[in-house]
């Protein structure tokens, strides 16, 4: 496989260079893109995905694009400049992307584009594979607009698969870094009710996933990027003070609570999303962290 990868200096996007050989990086910052990612010998170029089309250069001998750019959705409150560089930094940087691919001689065979589970918004106890319909908020529209731009691709000939991420556990970053310190300190609690479904998965399984998707031609269109038992948050709390030799005993965070903290986003922390991976089971793919508490083991090293 000789990938490209959007996004690669991200939590995600590090990960997934361990398992590329020597692959071409889009950044918009080239030259810290090669000071940090050295170790992975990788070849970068200039790209600011919501002003420019993607270079063409960069995609010679390319037959796989791993597309997982994106201003990151939980860091800062969602005023209106925030939900913009949201919105542009997905939909209009898809667009770019694909516009470049629309003008090669030489495509890539697949594209693999990130997408999120924020795609089915608050369901309750529903039970989520990829055929499930999308909810009509901020970022159920906006992870459809995201896919539509990915999906163009299909019409040039590029088979094309958006991998709808969940909670990512993985160590130094991502949700859980965020979650740790309360834990910590003993004060890890339910948020809400705490029976809201968490869709979580390992960084591991992640980018494995996507690479077996890259890999596999039955799978295309939309692929949870979930792990196979989603628990809910008061679930998610025990397991982790669990592995923290924690005390979980503080009563739950109030919703009003996280709405003062995080204002907007504070409210998606709520929302109950029941998703497997449907499509990732039925291609085969295996799990090597299918359960929670040896995932958490594994990234805390515990």
């Amino acid at each position: 496989m000789h990938a490209l990868v959007t996004g690669a200096t991200g939590f995600v996007g590090r990960r997934l260079l361990k398992h590329l050989d020597q692959p071409v990086v889009l950044s918009r910052n080239q030259a810290k893109a090669v000071k940090e990612l050295a170790e992975f010998h990788i070849t970068a170029y200039q790209w600011d995905p919501a002003r420019e089309p993607a270079p063409a250069k960069a995609f010679q001998g390319i037959d796989t694009a791993f597309h997982l750019a994106g201003d990151p959705v939980a860091e800062g409150r969602w005023t209106a400049a925030k939900k913009a560089r949201l919105r542009e930094s997905r939909i209009a940087g898809t667009k770019n992307l694909v516009k470049t691919l629309s003008e090669l001689a030489v495509r890539p065979k697949v594209l693999v584009s990130a997408s999120a589970v924020g795609y089915y918004s608050d369901r309750g106890e529903e039970v989520l594979d990829e055929s499930a319909a999308p909810r009509d908020d901020f970022l159920g529209d906006l992870c459809q607009a995201w896919e539509r731009e990915a999906m163009e691709a299909e019409k040039l000939g590029i088979r094309v698969v958006t991998v709808r991420v969940g909670i990512v556990l993985g160590e130094k970053g991502g949700a859980l870094a965020k979650m740790l310190p309360p834990f910590y300190l003993g004060l890890g609690a339910p948020l809400g009710s705490g029976r809201q479904f968490m869709p979580w998965i390992h960084i591991e399984d992640l980018v494995r996933l996507m690479v077996f998707a890259a890999e596999h031609d039955q799978v295309r269109g939309p692929a949870n990027g979930v792990g196979p038992q989603p628990v809910t948050n008061r679930e998610f709390t025990k397991t982790l003070g669990k592995v923290l030799s924690r005390p979980t005993i503080f009563p739950p965070v109030p919703g009003f609570m996280l709405k003062l903290m995080f204002g907007e986003f504070g409210q998606i922390l709520l929302h109950s999303q029941r998703v497997i991976p449907q499509k990732a089971l039925d291609a085969g793919f295996q799990f090597q962290f299918a359960e929670l508490e040896p995932a958490l083991r594994d990234v805390l090293k515990k």
